[in-house]
């Protein structure tokens, strides 16, 4: 993240942050402290002191004072989109005439200011909070308040000049600019899943290709199976994750559709329908996303399925991963205990205790942020199903767990790619030991000589290809041609005489 104490001091007549109590405020944001004057900001529930210069206001304050549950703050892509909108909503309204030019003017400002990361420490709420998302609203609407005051020669917490609800908030509402602004996130950050699956698939089919004439052991419930080549198994592995990358790629159509400008309850009440068509068009021009306005905003205030249907398809992405990285530390265990079939990249010390020991840590890593997906899926399906009539309260937690999916699912994958499958290679001598060691002649040359013989020679060879093959040429049930046929068709390399001679 940029240096934001440098650009603070950018900010006319800003400081720097507000001073807190001990543990009002949760971690994750730098706080600042210095000397300064206090302010009364007063609502229905009475008055609290601030910080003269602070950048939030009174209803934030209550929002950390009241919640702490989560020990970090909200999303910056989730404060960013929500800024967004805010920038939108006020050039929307000033294009309508109902904000005056001088105001929208210094709105933009503010909005600038934070999506250039200049204000960051003023974003205090914690990420689970009661009320939909309002404090988290209200966090915004009195920043960028304060900050627009700042920009127009005033101090802030004087809102007779400019107002975080009647002017900041005007013809919005918590519960349209909150799922709005989360689409908008959610969105942004399915684009970078997306690439980011594309790109991990791509390395998948490199080393389909490179290890394509490699010949190892397949393995059925854990056991020996019949023969294949590496480069199948990451080609397996390559067709998964492209099924991912699709799935991911095609649900942003759902996130496109908004409910901005149907304010408390989908209705549009206190927005006017010029303003509904304005926020929507300059909002999409904002982001360059093709956003746009459902034909049943009330639809979108009440249900979350379609964050339901998101968080669905990242988990079938993380469970594709568990099944990959659980397959690639098989591989490559050992390295004279394991399989020994794949070497992976040492990049740390793996023990306290045991010199030389190395660990497959991208692998496990990877494992531990697919499973919180899962975990995030099993909260946002329960979060969504508990909404009631127009509204669903929990919000916060739904908009916190997917994002924070989409987030661990773009490093998880970049990681994967980066870090363990463009700097793996294979152990050719490894995958021969096995597929040598395994009686899996049997099952190839079944087909050929009956299941009942083959099961039969399997028993009186006790394992030993070499006697298997001598004695399927000792009873006549195959020429020394037809069996070097068979062998080459289910890729096994010959190990014996008899093998090669056939």
């Amino acid at each position: 993240m940029e240096n934001t104490e440098a650009k603070n001091n950018e900010i006319p007549g800003y400081a720097g942050g507000s001073p807190q109590e001990e543990g009002s405020s949760p971690k994750g944001r730098r706080q600042k402290t210095g000397s300064q004057g206090t302010r009364e900001e007063k609502d229905i529930l009475g008055s609290i002191s601030l910080p003269e210069g602070c950048l939030y206001g009174i209803e934030t304050k209550r929002a950390m004072d009241n919640f702490h549950a989560s020990g970090r703050p909200v999303s910056f892509g989730l404060i960013d989109a929500i800024t967004t909108v805010k920038k939108a909503a006020a050039m929307a309204n000033c294009q309508v005439g109902r904000l005056s030019e001088e105001t929208e003017t210094a709105i933009l400002a503010a909005c600038d200011d934070i999506l250039s990361h200049r204000a960051d420490d003023a974003f205090q709420t914690d990420a689970f909070q009661g009320g939909a998302g309002t404090s988290t609203n209200m966090n915004v609407n009195e920043v960028i308040a304060n900050l627009g005051l700042l920009h127009m020669h005033h101090k802030p917490g004087e809102y007779q000049y400019l107002h975080p609800l009647d002017d900041v908030n005007m013809g919005q509402s918590t519960n349209d600019v909150y799922p709005t602004a989360l689409r908008i996130a959610s969105i942004r950050l399915v684009r970078r899943l997306s690439d980011s699956c594309s790109r991990l698939q791509e390395s998948l089919q490199v080393r389909e290709n490179e290890f394509d004439k490699i010949p190892k052991l397949g393995r059925t419930e854990m056991m020996d199976a019949v023969p294949i080549t590496l480069g199948e198994e990451f080609g397996s592995y390559a067709q998964a994750i492209a099924r991912d990358r699709w799935r991911i790629y095609k649900v942003e159509e759902r996130l496109r559709q908004m409910n901005l400008g149907g304010t408390a309850v989908g209705t549009g009440d206190n927005a006017g329908r010029r303003y509904m068509y304005k926020v929507t068009d300059t909002l999409r021009d904002l982001t360059g996303l093709g956003l746009a306005r459902a034909e049943f905003p009330m639809d979108l205030t009440q249900n979350n399925d379609v964050f339901v249907e998101v968080s669905g398809l990242l988990k079938a992405l993380a469970v594709n991963l568990v099944k990959i990285c659980t397959d690639l530390r098989l591989m490559g265990s050992g390295p004279n205990g394991g399989l020994g079939e794949i070497r992976l990249a040492p990049l740390q010390e793996g023990s306290t205790i045991m010199p030389g020991k190395v660990n497959p840590v991208i692998p496990e890593m990877v494992t531990q942020a697919a499973i919180r997906v899962m975990a995030n899926d099993t909260a946002i399906s329960t979060a969504a199903s508990m909404g009631n009539f127009e509204l669903n309260a929990f919000m916060p937690l739904i908009a916190d767990t997917l994002l924070e999916s989409l987030h661990l699912l773009v490093e998880a994958t970049d990681s994967l790619r980066t870090k363990c499958i463009d700097l793996l290679s294979a152990d050719e001598e490894g995958c021969r030991r096995h597929l040598d060691n395994a009686l899996v002649i049997a099952t190839v040359l079944s087909p050929s000589i009956g299941y009942d013989a083959a099961s039969s020679l399997a028993v009186a060879s006790k394992g030993d290809r070499k006697k298997f093959c001598q004695m399927v040429l000792e009873q006549g049930l195959m020429t020394k041609e037809d069996l070097h046929k068979a062998l080459r068709k289910a890729k096994i390399p010959p190990i014996t005489e008899t093998e090669k001679q056939a």
